[in-house]
């Protein structure tokens, strides 16, 4: 990190590349075929997905940001004064900005994000255009647990876990539940989360945002490949693999895979895995919700909902919970 950084404080838990190495191999040793959704975002992935957010196709993005713009201020008067703002995944700053200054007095902002080089030039330069908000960074797997900075905190303060981006649909219910568990454990007693969630719609639209013209979104997945064969030592032929994404209805979730073009064998620390013409790596699900859908996976969270907002057309939603006080 520069030493003239303007950050409070950067703590660097990022997995260890013999973790990157351990869920790729139990990924392509199971059957079907897998790989972690997380291990997208290198900084090539990190770019490619900004890209994918100003898509004319992608509705999440553009969608979502109107709605946060429209309901910042009922979200900051829920939250109230002094609080501590803790975004999973930093993407682009201008929702965590929304947010961040319709708050009254904000304590800190602490950006927890897998990308490291992606979090530090977002929050540095955070910091440098908020000179009075300690701004702290995490570089860490949030699916897991970590450790937040030492921040001293005011007594009407509450912990709020901003999540936005839709990305709790990359988790199936089960997961979704135990890893609301694990942001109502962080943010404690009174805590809130803020969280964008994407709502169920037509197919076509929904098909179209994860296969757009342009083919940003197979580059986006086929560069998974790239970064296996760059940090991992494999051996993928990526011309070989296409992109393939669809709506699967009785899920409501949108399935991502990677296609095998031919018969093939590719080798991730040495070993071997073999693929026939056809065969798919299951790369990411983004399930879909109702607004009562989502409410009730809070709830046996342990978080209360406060309130939900939606677009005029119904495609996207942002909810506010709490923890019991």
């Amino acid at each position: 990190m520069n030493q003239d950084t303007a950050l409070a404080s950067y703590d660097d838990f990022a997995p260890e590349s013999g973790d990157f190495l351990t869920e790729v191999i139990d990924g392509l040793s199971g059957d079907p075929k897998t790989l972690p959704c997380k291990y997208f975002y290198d900084e090539c992935g990190s770019d490619l997905f900004q890209k994918i957010c100003k898509l004319p196709e992608y509705y999440p993005t553009r969608t979502e940001t109107r709605l946060l713009s429209d309901c910042a201020p009922d979200i900051a008067a829920s939250i109230g004064a002094h609080c501590r703002l803790i975004e999973y995944g930093t993407g682009s700053s201008e929702k965590m900005r929304i947010v961040l200054n319709a708050l009254e007095q904000p304590a800190a902002f602490i950006a927890v994000d897998i990308s490291r080089e992606h979090l530090l030039q977002a929050t540095e330069a955070l910091a440098d255009d908020l000179p009075g908000l300690d701004v702290h960074a995490v570089c860490a797997d949030f699916t897991k647990p970590f450790e937040l900075p030492a921040i001293k905190v005011a007594e009407n303060g509450k912990a709020v876990v901003f999540f936005p981006g839709s990305s709790i649909g990359n988790f199936d219910q089960e997961g979704a539940v135990d890893f609301l568990a694990n942001a109502a454990s962080l943010v404690g007693s009174g805590g809130g989360l803020v969280i964008g969630v994407d709502l169920k719609k037509d197919t076509a639209v929904l098909n179209a945002a994860y296969d757009d013209a342009a083919g940003v979104t197979a580059a986006f997945n086929l560069n998974l490949l790239t970064r296996i064969n760059r940090e991992l030592n494999g051996t993928f032929d990526v011309s070989s693999f296409s992109h393939r994404a669809f709506y699967n209805e009785d899920l409501g979730r949108i399935e991502m895979h990677l296609v095998s073009s031919r018969v093939q064998t590719a080798k991730v620390g040495g070993k071997p895995f073999k693929f026939i013409a056809g065969e798919t790596i299951h790369t990411e699900n983004s399930y879909k919700y109702t607004v009562d859908e989502f409410q009730e996976i809070g709830r046996k969270a342990g978080f209360r909902p406060v309130q939900a907002w939606t677009d005029r057309d119904n495609l996207f939603s942002v909810h506010y919970f709490e923890t019991a006080a």
